[in-house]
C-alpha cells in the first residue's frame, strides 16, 4: 500500500507533540540596518515548539478574522523574523498559501505581485511601509504593519489581534485553532524566481512539497533533535525554507535565525548561537573570508551546505575556519529537495556530488534528449511527481510550465536549464546554465567555470564573466573583478598574467574591469545584464 503523503502542518503537529519542550526558534535581532557596522545587537529571544505553536494558533485566529480562508493567499514582505515563520506555519494550518517576496521590492514589483496572486492580506514592515502601501494601493486594503522584531508575535500585536471588516476581534472569531484545514495537495506557497534575465516566474508549491523536502533533507544529513541550524540567508528564498527550517521541523531540531546576514559577524554568531549546521552560497562565503575579524572564533560545525562552486583556496580557508569540509549541493526552487549533493568522505570544492536517494536524473543532449557520453556537458533533467517531490508548475502560466518539461517514453522530465558533466567516479560537475556556455573560436567555454577559477587569483574576492561578440573568435569572455582589498587591487596586467598561467587560451578574458561590487539579487545571484548596461 502506498503511504499517504503528509501535509506540512501535520509534520509540524507531529513534532510539537513529540518535542514540544525543545527549543524551536532562537531569534538574533541586529538593531542596525547596516549589519556590518559596530552597532549594538538586540537581545536574543527563544521559543520552544509548544510555545511557538501557541503563537501560530493566535496568528491563525487573527488571519481568519481578517478573512483568510483555505485557498486564499497572504502577501508576505518581511525580513527574517519570528513573524515570517509564524505566518508560514499559520498558513499551513489554515490551508492558505503565502507569497514570500523580497522585502526590498519596489512599489512597482509589489503591485505586480499583488495583481498576480490576489492576496487577502498584505504583511509588511513599518520601516518600508511607504513603498509597500504605494504598491498595494487600490488593490489591497487589508494590511498588517509589523516591526520585524520579537514583539510582532507577542500577545496584542498587530499580527496576533487582527480584526475583520466588521470589527470582530480574534476573541470573537469562530475558528478552531486546534484543527488543520489543509490537505497534501493544497497550495502552500508561490515563490517568485529571481528574474535575473526575464520576468520572475511564480513557482507553485504544495503542502506535500514541504512535507517531502522536510523528510528528504533531514534524512540525507542525519539531522538530530540536538542539532541547530544557523539561518542567515533570507527566509523568502527557497534555501532557508527547504534546507534549514523544514528539516529542522521534521526532527525537532532548533533554528537560530538572524535578522540579517553579516559577513564580519557570521563566525561570532555561529559560535554564540551554538550552531551545528549552516547553509550559504559561494558569494557570502567569500565575503566572510574577506571581512572576518582576526579575533573571530574558530568553529566546530558538524555540517555546512554551499551552492555555486568555490575556488580551491577559498574552500580550504573556509574549511579551516568552520571545522568541517563544506558540502556542495545542487537544487532549484522548482526541484524542492536538492537533486545532487557531495556526500563523499572528502568533499571537494568543484563537484555537486551524486543524486541523492529517491532522485531520478538524466544527463542528456538539450535538443535530442539522448544521453551524452561520460565527461561531456549535458542538460540535467529530473523526473518527479508534480506537487509531490517537485513543484506543481508556474503560476497561471501553462505554456511556460509545459515548455519546462519533456515527456520521453511516458516519463515526464523537468528540464533544469543547467549543464553538468559526469566524472569518472560518478560525481557530477556543474558546467553552467545553457546560456552561460559560449563558443570561442569553436571551443566551448563555461563562463561559470572561468568565474570560479578567477576568484582564486591573488587579490581577487569575486568575479563575473560575460560574453562579448568578437569578429574573429565569434565570442570572447570579459571579466568584472572585485578586489579583496580595494586599496591593493590587482591591475589588468597582473590578472592577465595569472590567466595566462592558469586558464586555457579560449577561456582567458580579453578585457578586465575592476569594480567595487557585483550587482546582485537579494539572494546573491549576479545580475549580469546590469554589468553589461553599466559597462564603461
Amino acid at each position: 500500500m502506498t503511504e499517504q503523503p503528509l501535509t506540512f502542518d501535520q509534520v509540524w503537529k507531529n513534532t510539537v507533540s513529540q518535542h514540544g519542550e525543545r527549543i524551536f526558534l532562537l531569534f538574533h535581532q541586529v538593531e542596525s540596518a547596516n549589519a556590518d557596522t559596530d552597532a549594538a545587537v538586540g537581545g536574543d529571544r527563544f521559543w520552544s515548539y509548544a510555545e511557538f505553536d501557541r503563537i501560530v494558533d493566535r496568528v491563525v485566529a487573527s488571519l481568519t478574522a481578517r478573512g483568510v480562508q483555505p485557498g486564499t493567499s497572504i502577501h508576505l514582505a518581511l525580513r527574517n523574523s519570528p513573524a515570517f515563520v509564524a505566518v508560514w506555519l499559520a498558513a499551513a494550518k489554515l490551508g492558505a498559501w503565502i507569497v514570500p517576496v523580497d522585502p526590498a521590492s519596489s512599489a512597482r514589483d509589489i503591485a505586480s505581485q499583488i495583481s498576480r496572486t490576489r492576496p487577502k492580506v498584505g504583511i509588511y514592515a513599518a520601516e518600508r511601509g511607504e513603498v509597500y502601501r504605494e504598491g498595494a494601493i487600490e488593490q489591497l486594503a487589508n494590511l498588517i504593519e509589523l516591526t520585524e522584531t520579537a514583539a510582532d508575535v507577542e500577545d496584542g500585536s498587530a499580527l496576533t489581534s487582527g480584526t475583520d471588516a466588521g470589527g470582530a476581534g480574534v476573541e470573537d472569531s469562530a475558528v478552531s485553532t486546534q484543527s488543520s484545514r489543509s490537505v497534501p495537495s493544497d497550495r502552500l506557497a508561490v515563490m517568485f524566481t529571481s528574474g535575473t534575465t526575464s520576468a520572475p516566474k511564480g513557482v507553485v508549491l504544495t503542502q506535500a512539497n514541504y512535507a517531502s523536502v522536510s523528510s528528504a533533507m533531514s534524512t540525507i544529513i542525519d539531522l538530530q533533535p540536538e542539532d541547530r541550524w544557523l539561518v542567515t540567508l533570507p527566509l523568502f528564498h527557497a534555501n532557508a525554507q527547504y534546507y534549514c527550517f523544514a528539516p529542522a521541523i521534521a526532527v525537532g531540531a532548533s533554528v537560530a535565525l538572524t535578522s540579517t546576514f553579516s559577513a564580519s559577524r557570521w563566525c561570532q554568531q555561529a559560535h554564540d548561537l551554538a550552531a551545528t549546521h549552516a547553509s550559504l552560497f559561494a558569494a557570502p562565503i567569500r565575503m566572510i573570508l574577506a571581512r572576518r575579524p582576526a579575533d573571530a572564533p574558530r568553529l566546530q560545525l558538524r555540517h555546512l551546505w554551499f551552492a555555486q562552486s568555490l575556488a580551491e583556496s577559498h574552500f580550504r580557508e573556509f574549511t579551516d575556519y568552520i571545522g568541517c569540509r563544506p558540502r556542495q549541493l545542487y537544487g532549484m526552487t522548482e526541484t524542492v529537495a536538492i537533486v545532487t549533493a557531495d556526500m563523499s568522505e572528502a568533499p571537494r570544492h568543484d563537484v555537486i556530488g551524486t543524486p541523492i536517494p529517491g532522485r531520478e536524473v538524466a544527463v542528456v543532449d538539450p535538443w535530442t534528449f539522448e544521453p551524452v557520453p561520460q565527461g561531456e556537458p549535458g542538460l540535467l533533467a529530473l523526473h518527479g511527481v508534480p506537487g509531490g517531490d517537485i513543484f506543481t508548475g508556474y503560476l497561471d502560466d501553462p505554456g511556460t510550465t509545459e515548455n519546462a518539461f519533456r515527456t520521453v517514453d511516458r516519463k515526464r522530465w523537468f528540464k533544469t536549464g543547467d549543464l553538468v558533466s559526469v566524472m569518472d567516479d560518478g560525481s557530477f560537475r556543474f558546467v553552467g546554465r545553457i546560456d552561460d556556455v559560449i563558443k570561442v573560436a569553436g571551443e566551448n567555454v563555461s563562463l561559470t567555470e572561468v568565474e570560479a577559477a578567477l576568484s582564486g587569483a591573488p587579490g581577487v574576492l569575486e568575479v563575473a564573466v560575460l560574453a562579448q561578440p568578437d569578429p574573429i573568435r565569434d565570442q570572447v569572455p570579459i571579466a568584472y573583478v572585485v578586489a579583496r582589498d580595494p586599496d591593493h587591487a590587482p591591475d589588468a596586467g597582473q590578472l592577465a598574467a595569472w590567466a595566462d598561467s592558469n586558464l586555457a587560451p579560449a577561456a582567458r578574458p580579453r578585457e578586465w574591469h575592476l569594480i567595487s561590487e557585483l550587482p546582485r539579487t537579494s539572494v546573491g545571484k549576479v545580475r549580469r545584464f546590469k554589468l553589461r548596461d553599466d559597462k564603461p
